[in-house]
């Protein structure tokens, strides 16, 4: 995992030097900086050019993103798009920004579909809603790679499915909060997006390992922050309102919600990482900053560096290979005690 992040970062120092002979007149493939937000993400919730082209030995990818909801987002869209920009010899790459809405997402791959490309790739925004637009990729010959969240539909309209295996994310989130609360207390669940499976399955996870392992554990409210910092802070506000001191622990389906929450706690008079604990998903950046301050206590990794094995897993599908049908990514579990180290080696 650690070279994984030290080959990221090289890569990332090799497109910061790419850059200065950039000119001003040609937009970048990639992000230009080491921070994931700052990576292009095209507007158009599907892409301009969808005319089918000649084939000229390229691997055609459509990919449909979500949109930016997070770091963590920002991150997988960074890898992908860095990957695809430093292998332009090899890859036609077509990206999709569905800012969030399934529909737009629907429509992306439909222009895919249009465009024959070799293989689709999809973060669904939610998991149900997809048999039809997945019959149709199926039915023109195009395997569609599901990246990061798992869509409800037979296995047999999907190739694969990249990604962490949420539900254990949960259970893991739900060892750390018992440790950290010497196995009693009262905790309030903020919840991803409604529908979508990282959301449903940490919250399989997490609430199924309390009810069987830490019965003095009582999750008194949990309500969605829709993986949004905003959010997040928004529902930790009223569940303080409604709760205030009483509340020993949050645990967040992603940290950016947990990092809404850290400024509601210290908002309300209370001590975030001290007063009431913090567990949350994805290891990004941020989270690191708030632990190493004490403000934020366990990150379990949700790894968003997929490009090369997205594209390595396309390459296989187009050569007529056989891939697994989940492809599980490399993840850990990190604590306050040593985040100042483990922040060092932080790429996103």
């Amino acid at each position: 995992m650690k070279t994984t992040r030290r080959i990221v970062a090289a890569m990332l120092s090799v497109l910061m030097l790419g850059a200065a002979f950039t000119g001003c007149g040609n937009e970048p493939a990639a992000p230009t900086t080491n921070d994931p937000s700052s990576a292009p993400v095209e507007n158009n919730p599907t892409p301009d050019d969808g005319d089918k082209e000649t084939d000229d030995g390229k691997l055609k990818v459509g990919f449909a993103q979500i949109g930016q909801e997070s770091g963590w987002r920002d991150a997988e869209t960074a890898s992908i798009q860095f990957y695809a920009g430093q292998n332009v010899d090899t890859i036609d790459f077509k990206f999709a920004d569905a800012q969030a809405k399934q529909e737009n997402q629907i429509k992306a791959i439909k222009s895919f579909i249009d465009m024959d490309v070799d293989v689709i790739g999809l973060a669904p925004v939610v998991e149900t809603g997809w048999d039809a637009v997945f019959t149709e990729a199926k039915d023109a010959g195009i395997p569609i790679v599901l990246v990061d969240r798992m869509a409800d539909v037979p296995e047999d309209l999907y190739a694969t499915f990249i990604g962490s295996d949420f539900i254990e994310e949960g259970k893991n989130a739900a060892d750390e909060m018992a440790k950290l609360l010497g196995g009693k207390g009262k905790v309030v669940q903020l919840e991803g997006t409604v529908g979508a499976s990282a959301a449903n399955d940490r919250k399989k996870g997490f609430e199924d390992q309390m009810a069987a392992q830490y019965p003095d554990i009582e999750i008194i409210a949990s309500q969605t922050g829709d993986f949004t910092r905003a959010k997040g802070k928004e529902v930790m506000e009223s569940f303080l309102k409604t709760y205030g001191a009483d509340i020993k622990g949050v645990y967040g389906h992603n940290d950016d919600m947990v990092l809404g929450a850290i400024e509601a706690i210290k908002e309300a008079g209370l001590k975030p990482g001290t007063d009431v604990v913090t567990v949350s998903c994805d290891g990004v950046k941020g989270i690191f900053e708030a632990m190493v301050a004490g403000e934020a206590n366990v990150t379990v990794e949700c790894n968003p560096l997929l490009g090369p094995i997205f594209f390595e897993t396309c390459q296989k599908l187009k050569d007529g290979e056989s891939v697994e049908k989940w492809v599980k990514s490399e993840e850990g579990i990190y604590r306050q005690d040593t985040a100042a180290e483990d922040i060092k080696t932080r790429v996103y």
